[in-house]
């Protein structure tokens, strides 16, 4: 029996783990199908992460933090999970193979994924020119020229962001009205810097090896325009990786919001006693590294609190 299992091994879950290990609790493990890092690992560059002065690639950033969450005793088990249920008290985690795990206490730390637009030279490029976090990359563009490409609220909300570091912001469309709420509309179309290019939608992005060059976008009457722009950010939604929650019978572990994303308290509490949700996965989520890891770190102090 597990005192805690940790769902997913990006921020979030290593910070768990290194409180709830150094915490007390000699029985946990992290189960990540993959190496730890989480969604970071994809960044290019990262310059926003307290006490870190050097300009990090994601993989550079996360590099010590697994040797530094499992110096305590986390295990770390590379394998996925398939599915988290109640079992009386506790939990049961199926995982692939046919493999069971019980556990006393579990933590989801699943996050989410951007969703990626389709275009040309997305995959190409990513990281490279085309990002999906304008707080952590728009600085890079200090004074230079973005594209934006989304019509909801965190499209709006980040090209408002983006005018505020770069020189110009294309806010690319695909219709001529936006899905976000009224004052943001309003906010977006003030800013001057801003032009707006509706009912397009991107055909592709172009570059050479330092990354991306132009934008070249495509109008419902299937007129073409070049935008020569060194970066285009991405907010087409995203997709919560809330599949472990759902149970055989089609309903959820715990209460989601509209959006999929696990309802908790302050204290990271769901609505099922001993289950825990952290960082990207949660409502409300800041969708930063810091802030994912500190939710692992509240998260694993209520479960050491219950078990003592």
């Amino acid at each position: 029996m597990l005192d805690l299992a940790i769902i997913g091994g990006g921020p979030a879950g290593l910070t768990a783990g290194l409180y709830a290990t150094r915490g007390g609790l000699k029985n946990v493990v992290m189960f990540e199908k993959g190496l730890p890092g989480g969604q970071i690992m994809n960044s290019s560059e990262v310059e926003n992460y307290p006490g870190v002065k050097e300009i990090l690639t994601g993989m550079e950033l996360m590099a010590p933090w697994p040797e530094q969450c499992m110096r305590f005793g986390l295990k770390h088990e590379m394998i996925e999970v398939e599915r988290v249920e109640k079992s009386g008290e506790h939990f049961k985690i199926l995982l692939a193979g046919g493999k069971e795990e019980m556990a006393k206490n579990v933590i989801i730390c699943t996050g989410s994924t951007p969703k990626r637009a389709g275009f040309e030279g997305e995959d190409e490029f990513f990281g490279k020119g085309v990002s999906t976090c304008a707080t952590c990359d728009g600085f890079f563009y200090k004074d230079k020229e973005v594209a934006v490409l989304g019509g909801g609220d965190t499209a709006l909300e980040e090209a408002i962001y983006l005018s505020n570091i770069c020189s110009k912001v294309y806010l690319i469309h695909r219709r001529d009205a936006f899905r976000a709420a009224p004052s943001t509309v309003e906010h977006m179309k003030a800013k001057e810097n801003i032009e707006l290019v509706l009912n397009s939608s991107v055909k592709k992005v172009y570059g050479d090896a330092m990354g991306v060059t132009g934008v070249l976008t495509v109008d419902k009457e299937g007129n073409e325009r070049d935008l020569n722009v060194p970066g285009i950010f991405t907010f087409v939604g995203m997709n919560v990786n809330n599949d472990v929650l759902m149970q055989e019978d089609g309903t959820s572990l715990c209460t989601l919001n509209d959006r999929g994303e696990m309802i908790v308290d302050l204290s990271m509490n769901t609505d099922v006693e001993g289950l825990f949700a952290a960082g990207d996965i949660r409502i409300q989520a800041a969708k930063q590294v810091v802030c994912a890891s500190s939710d692992g770190a509240v998260a694993a102090l209520q479960v050491i609190a219950r078990e003592h």
